[in-house]
């Protein structure tokens, strides 16, 4: 199963959640997530947070971890923890782009945790999908059209290859100081992102 946890960017998506989620994911609300998920018609399955940004009442009927005000990371990471904890292994997130930069750079750093440790784990947020990739091959099935862009996370330079793009590498390094990663398209069903060496964030955009 993957488990979708929801956070509350102010740019978060209703109609996105509504179109993403489905009756077998485990759903996760950080904090006042909760009050997307109540408007896309949702119930969740775990609420998690100090509450501190949450201005309705919680639901009587829903599991619910009451988090100390005074901590040093976010709702979001411990609801990923927990999740991890419960034998999750992949994970979307949803909410946690946008609004103010600290939180999504801190959702962002959530999301090379994951691939560190071998999860599978996508933020998503008004059509901008964001993934980190350390190295190995990544197919691309079923992007044809979407833009695309890939810039060095954490590292100095990433070293790429990519099949069925418009602007297609082999063996290309991209370093952390030059925009050249950006704004290529996938051309094929079946393209794919090999890096090769580093690591890298991958922000795919299903709208133009």
């Amino acid at each position: 199963m993957r488990c979708v946890i929801i956070s509350g960017s102010p740019d978060t998506s209703v109609e996105e959640i509504k179109t993403l989620c489905t009756d077998d994911d485990f759903i996760v609300c950080a904090d006042s997530g909760y009050t997307f998920a109540r408007k896309a018609g949702l119930n969740p399955d775990l609420i998690i947070g100090d509450f501190d940004s949450l201005e309705e009442e919680l639901p009587k009927d829903t599991e619910v971890v009451k988090l100390n005000t005074v901590k040093d990371d976010t709702d979001t990471e411990h609801c990923v923890m927990e999740c991890i904890r419960r034998g999750y292994k992949d994970f979307l997130l949803l909410g946690s782009v946008g609004g103010r930069t600290d939180h999504t750079f801190a959702n962002i750093a959530i999301l090379s945790f994951l691939s560190e440790y071998n999860y599978h784990g996508v933020a998503r947020n008004n059509g901008e999908e964001i993934q980190i990739l350390k190295e190995g091959t990544y197919n691309m099935h079923g992007k044809k059209g979407l833009t695309f862009s890939v810039f060095p996370y954490g590292c100095e330079s990433v070293n790429v290859t990519y099949k069925g793009a418009q602007y297609p590498l082999d063996r290309y390094t991209l370093t952390y100081n030059v925009s050249r990663g950006i704004s290529n398209v996938f051309s094929d069903e079946n393209a794919e992102i090999v890096v090769n060496r580093g690591r890298a964030i991958l922000l795919t955009y299903y709208k133009r």
